[in-house]
């Protein structure tokens, strides 16, 4: 079994196609090291930087955002979200170092931004970019082979979001994928090449307000995403790997005792709709389509075994008079699929109601987890509310 190690980047290849596989899967390495895992069935996938938050409100909320309130980084959640904004425009910028514990040079950012272009429709875009640092490739006796390299993968997506009702709304992402694990180099005699592909998204969102009188309101919100939807990659070897489509549902219970103070409740459950790896090891062959469908009843343990590939994650979060936020949350992963547990933690502030700052830390339940001491920091930019005729929603 081909590992990778844990305190420096220098990777001990039987051939180059390990690097890849090791640098490729770096961002899911969120096991602890005492964690048992069972049969080894975890599930994974090519370019699985795309299933990372990449804003810090919803990372403060343990990784739930797609019901959440619509703002900038809606092309991530759920586009259709942007149909009931009730801002003209708004732009996102975030970053997020990762692994610092184990590596010092890896980092995440994403821009993203949206604008209406008429009642009930927006535009939206967003550029996520993931530098895997430099890495230096050696043969399995120490060899180096040829000039360190920095790995680097990014994805840029384009979306639209249109009401279909007073309540309804649907959203469609396209995306270009490009991921470079090894640049030109030839390690082993084995040519490699960056992988590219395309993708979609396909999003919807329920909202409707629940008055109770006065003084209270109470509001629902339920969204679905199906995300990455598109070719498999390869990277210049005869292995094709599946993108991480994903299946994202969720809901979003808000609170408004007063005109100062709001609550928000959050629940989001998450699956990789590709091949469990069965019991000998190997990965089926499904096409994309297919992969959708048969990743609800292909693991070898049944239904229990497929309810175990679900994720799940609860936020909380408090506004106070749309200028201060506080927000916790808990991400949850059964251990047999990998033992991810989290608690996160963020805060917000907001000025003018067009500039704002948000903050998120990600604290593991499990020790030696290498997510530990994880931040974000997101810096928020937005135009003045827009007239609407019909209920929207507020956002921080």
């Amino acid at each position: 079994m081909v590992t990778c190690p844990k305190n420096k980047k220098k990777y001990f290849m039987r051939n180059g196609f390990i690097a890849i596989v090791c640098v490729g899967f770096l961002p899911l390495l969120t096991i602890g090291q005492n964690t048992p895992i069972e049969s080894n069935r975890l599930v994974s996938s090519a370019v699985p930087f795309l299933t990372i938050s990449p804003d810090s409100r919803s990372a403060a909320l343990g990784d739930a955002g797609v019901a959440s309130t619509p703002d900038a980084n809606s092309i991530y959640w759920n586009t259709a979200k942007l149909a009931f904004s009730e801002s003209n425009a708004g732009v996102n910028a975030s970053y997020a170092p990762w692994l610092r514990d184990l590596v010092g040079d890896m980092g995440l950012i994403n821009v993203s931004g949206f604008k209406h272009i008429g009642e009930g429709k927006a535009i939206t875009a967003g550029l996520t970019y993931f530098d895997q640092g430099e890495i230096q490739f050696t043969t399995n006796t120490g060899q180096n082979i040829g000039d360190p390299f920095n790995s680097k993968e990014f994805a840029l997506a384009v979306g639209y979001a249109m009401k279909l009702g007073q309540d309804f709304s649907a959203g469609l992402n396209l995306k270009f994928i490009n991921s470079n694990l090894t640049g030109s180099q030839v390690p082993n005699n084995q040519a490699s090449k960056p992988a590219k592909t395309a993708a979609a998204d396909l999003s919807l969102y329920y909202h409707k307000d629940r008055p109770t009188d006065e003084l209270k309101k109470t509001d629902f919100a339920f969204g679905l995403n199906l995300s990455n939807v598109g070719g498999k990659v390869n990277y210049g070897l005869d292995k094709e790997y599946f993108l991480p489509m994903n299946l994202k549902i969720g809901t979003q219970f808000t609170l408004t005792p007063d005109a100062q103070n709001r609550f928000n409740f959050l629940l989001d459950f998450n699956k990789l709709l590709v091949p469990t790896p069965q019991s000998d090891g190997s990965i089926p062959e499904y096409g994309t389509v297919e992969s959708i469908f048969k990743s609800f009843g292909d693991a070898p343990d049944g239904v229990g075994e497929e309810m175990r590939e679900i994720t799940s994650s609860l936020g909380a979060e408090y506004i106070y008079d749309n200028l201060l936020a506080v927000r916790a949350g808990y991400f949850f992963e059964p251990v047999q699929k990998g033992g991810r547990k989290y608690v996160t933690l963020g805060a917000g502030v907001k000025l003018k109601d067009l500039y704002g700052i948000d903050l998120a830390y990600l604290i593991p339940t499990n020790a030696g987890n290498p997510l530990a001491n994880t931040w974000r920091i997101s810096l928020n930019f937005g135009l003045p509310t827009r007239e609407v005729s019909t209920t929207t929603v507020n956002s921080l």
